[in-house]
């Protein structure tokens, strides 16, 4: 005897619900909330080539204008002079020009108010070409020292010879690798294979971004610049850590269940962090924007201003890479092979067959079992049992 059972709805199934008529909620409100609203992962081909493109450029930019570097690492002299009112970077480049008989390298002024000067960047000079650069500046703006005084001695010179900018460019450089190799050692002991090749890729990604940027915008490159890349580097290890501990969360043990796939979990705890992300990302732009208010129109310190300009565009960089490309990558490193890549296929596979089903293209499941058996009145011939099976003496 056979049984047909069918299959009860679940009260958490919503697939009979008519979502139109659901009340809709505002982007704000899905970003804030982190549910899931947000699809990330499955515009990740739109996301990387996103990302292509930005690189591409950032590298043409390398080949086409190059970077502007610092004296520090060129090597030359810099001439810095206070910014009087009736002072220009057109009249300060004249004088220059008439002097020496050659254009400086740049001029610009530095600061505001008192603290305001004029500092010029050129060739390294020999004595004889500073004493009269300083004595033809000092006759055409007549600058003052601390103490109201007009004389030469308010312009300061400064020289960097080519072997000071070589062994600092030498050092920036050895920084930058250690730190590399620091970050890659934790990342492959504190995640596995496909996270760390994926932060990793992230990493590489903000350098070239932020560097990038520098080339294209003609920012100056100074030691306080690779100081402020070294910072920003870190800024973008510790915001992919956040997302992909999320991520690790949320796809524990997933291979043992078939409702959800990984790349559905990992756009899950990429929404359930984007608020954190972006928040983290504001509160430690916002110092930085101070910072530069204050090294610029303020103090008119260049170094402030050099490494402020740094975590500025890291920050953003950073931010951008560790949402929507680091973990991305990571989904699409799953997604190639191993277990993950067979789950997610028979994932796809019970969705296949339960719409087929829903649309009536194939059958639906039937349970065959044997029926329990029923309570019945003895029959007559039975023996009969209890105390009236005994025999009386």
């Amino acid at each position: 005897m056979s049984d047909t059972t069918t299959s009860t709805p679940s009260p958490l199934d919503d697939s009979g619900v008519d979502q139109s008529t659901q009340p809709k909620h505002s982007w704000l409100s899905r970003l804030y909330t982190g549910t899931g609203a947000f699809d990330i992962i499955g515009r990740r081909r739109f996301y990387y080539i996103l990302t292509g493109v930005i690189v591409l450029v950032c590298l043409l930019s390398f080949l086409v204008r190059g970077f502007t570097l610092g004296i520090d690492f060129e090597g030359g002299t810099r001439i810095a002079l206070p910014a009087a009112d009736n002072i220009s970077t057109e009249q300060v480049e004249t004088v220059y020009n008439d002097s020496l008989g050659m254009p400086p390298v740049s001029v610009q002024t530095v600061g505001s108010g008192a603290a305001a000067t004029v500092q010029i960047r050129s060739e390294a000079l020999d004595p004889a070409e500073v004493d009269s650069l300083r004595q033809a500046l000092f006759e055409a703006f007549q600058p003052q020292d601390n103490s109201g005084t007009a004389t030469p001695n308010a312009i300061s010179v400064s020289d960097v010879s080519e072997t000071w900018g070589s062994q600092i460019t030498e050092k920036a450089l050895i920084a930058l690798a250690v730190f590399l190799v620091v970050v890659s050692i934790y990342i492959a002991v504190r995640y596995e294979r496909d996270m760390a090749f994926a932060s990793l890729a992230a990493l590489a990604f903000d350098l070239v971004v932020t560097a990038g940027v520098y080339s294209l915008v003609g920012f100056e490159v100074t030691p306080a610049t690779v100081i402020g890349l070294l910072t920003i580097l870190g800024f973008s290890l510790y915001d992919s850590v956040v997302v992909f501990d999320k991520v690790e969360e949320n796809t524990r043990g997933i291979l043992n269940l078939h409702r959800k796939t990984f790349a559905e979990q990992a756009n899950l705890a990429v929404n359930q962090t984007l608020m954190r992300s972006i928040n983290t990302t504001v509160i430690g732009v916002l110092p930085v924007l101070a910072l530069m208010v204050v090294a610029v129109w303020l103090l008119g310190v260049g170094t402030l201003k050099d490494l402020a300009l740094v975590q500025l565009v890291g920050m953003i960089v950073g931010a951008y890479s560790s949402i929507f490309f680091a973990t991305p990558l990571l989904v699409t490193l799953k997604e190639k092979w191993g277990p993950v890549a067979v789950h997610t296929r028979k994932v796809h596979s019970k969705r296949a067959e339960a719409a087929a089903r829903a649309a009536g293209l194939a059958p639906e499941p039937v349970a065959v079992g044997v029926a329990a058996p029923k309570a019945s009145a003895p029959q007559p011939g039975n023996r009969p049992t209890g105390k009236r099976n005994k025999k009386r003496r």
